[in-house]
């Protein structure tokens, strides 16, 4: 049989301890994104129990749960493997991210202005409230919101969508999961100095200063999530574009 976790905040101990089959993360979409970074060294599969409004991480239904938990049991189910990103900042502190990095501006309500470099080549200088560096996972997050494309959440790629562009360059670009990315914080607006930020999956902020970057590509490591029915994620967009 299976050996399973059920827990809305596991820890590396439990695993270490358990050496668990699967966990079940109980939750909403946010949960399930903690749960990804929290796991992400020990390769476990998660399935999400959805207690809140219609997510797109959480598979289960609470309604549903003991059927699906026989189908899991009778080990009818796939395992769906999402891209994740590594951040490295100028300090050496290093972050991964199922969803999102996001660079945004900080204690002022000036534009930032940043130069995003691809495999060591400029890609541009933007000004502007920020930059969503999003994985397919996180397509339909902030960087939906942000006028950014919704990506099919197995593929590899990664999204750069400006937020609130002072330009004409607010196109989303896609970029090959293969490609090394780097933000650089520069000079601002008449030379006043910068204060800005980059959060991590919604975490709290770490603070970017002027000539500092960060260095961004794909994760070695995946988040596992284990499909047991058979709602296509089209078909969970639909629901969620009509607001059911």
């Amino acid at each position: 049989g299976k050996n399973c976790i059920v827990n809305n905040n596991v820890s590396g101990n439990e695993i270490d301890r358990f050496e668990p089959d699967c966990v079940l993360v109980v939750g909403g979409d946010g949960t399930m994104i903690r749960a990804a970074r929290q796991l992400r060294k020990y390769d476990v599969p998660m399935l999400g129990v959805n207690m809140g409004t219609v997510g797109y991480l959480t598979e289960v239904d609470p309604g549903n749960l003991y059927e699906e938990l026989d189908l899991l049991l009778e080990e009818n189910y796939v395992v769906e493997k999402r891209m994740m990103l590594e951040s490295v900042f100028s300090s050496g502190k290093k972050e991964s991210a199922l969803n999102d990095i996001v660079l945004t501006r900080a204690g002022s309500l000036c534009v930032i202005c940043f130069n995003i470099y691809v495999n060591g080549e400029l890609l541009n200088t933007y000004s502007a409230d920020g930059i969503i560096v999003s994985t397919p996972t996180g397509s339909t997050g902030y960087n939906l919101s942000a006028g950014g494309p919704i990506v099919e959440p197995t593929a590899r790629m990664i999204v750069l969508t400006p937020i609130c562009s002072h330009a004409l360059n607010t196109s989303s670009i896609v970029l090959s999961a293969n490609d090394k990315i780097r933000i650089e914080l520069c000079s601002g607006i008449d030379n006043k100095p910068q204060e800005a930020g980059i959060s991590v999956d919604g975490n709290n902020m770490i603070a970017l200063k002027e000539g500092e970057s960060v260095e961004i590509s794909a994760a070695k490591e995946t988040t596992k999530f284990l499909k047991i029915n058979k709602v296509s994620f089209l078909e969970t967009l639909r629901t969620k574009m009509r607001g059911n």
